[in-house]
């Protein structure tokens, strides 16, 4: 279980020094939690702060426990695995890409891994398939397909903590249902943080957490949001017909 105790953090802006985050304190515990607000609200530092990417100005966060402070990175960095919106690819085979730091794990592994971010079948159509290289910036592949191999190569660490910054939003609306729900499934044991802006990914979560202007300004399931929160409900209704609104 992951707690955020009093979180605040400043950061140097094109503004000056600006608080971030001020005083944010969460329970993350379900299986599906998403995070969501106005662009500039602190989800992306939120994430970046869970993983001790950067360390906190002030507050704590715990990881079953403990301080994330206390953990070595090794031990910490074995309890997340992250997907970020800019992907990076090396210049490898979409197998070491996928299985990144264990040149020696079996291709059974690394094929479910990609089954469950629902890329298997264009790396099948690759022309050497698991062992095409691919270039540092993924030469050759889409967006779409460049964020499902970042995505399979989360998952195939089996992480207690999965975080997503705005990974889905590459993907076109098919497939990134598609990708939620083989997680859903297949990675169900893992706590999955989702950042993300379409209303699409972030309805079904088992909890919405809305961050605005470095607060916690909502908490709750969509249709909960929809009734207390106004900033949550600008962002339904942006992409929301009244109709879908209402169901």
């Amino acid at each position: 279980m992951l707690e955020l105790k009093h979180l605040c953090f400043e950061a140097e802006t094109d503004d000056g020094v600006r608080q971030i985050l001020k005083d944010v304190s969460l329970t993350v515990d379900e299986r599906m939690v998403v995070i969501t607000g106005p662009n500039g609200g602190g989800k992306t530092t939120l994430c970046h702060l869970l993983s001790r990417f950067w360390d906190v100005d002030a507050g704590q966060v715990t990881l079953g426990g403990h301080d994330v402070r206390e953990y070595d990175m090794d031990s910490l960095m074995r309890n997340f695995s992250f997907v970020f919106q800019n992907v990076y690819l090396f210049h490898d085979t979409i197998a070491n890409n996928i299985c990144f730091g264990q040149p020696d794990a079996p291709i059974e592994q690394v094929i479910a891994a990609a089954k469950k971010a629902r890329c298997h079948d264009f790396i099948m159509a690759l022309p050497d398939g698991y062992d095409t290289i691919v270039g540092e910036r993924g030469v050759g592949l889409s967006g779409g397909q460049k964020q499902r191999l970042s995505i399979a190569r989360a998952v195939y660490r089996h992480p207690e903590i999965l975080i997503f910054d705005d990974s889905f939003s590459a993907l076109d609306f098919k497939t990134d249902r598609a990708v939620r729900d083989a997680l859903e499934k297949e990675a169900k044991d893992s706590t999955k943080l989702i950042v993300a802006q379409r209303i699409g990914t972030i309805m079904n979560a088992d909890r919405i957490i809305v961050l605005d202007d470095g607060k916690v300004v909502g908490q709750g399931t969509h249709e909960e949001l929809l009734d207390t929160c106004e900033v949550y409900r600008q962002i339904a209704e942006s992409q929301l017909s009244e109709d879908e609104l209402k169901r």
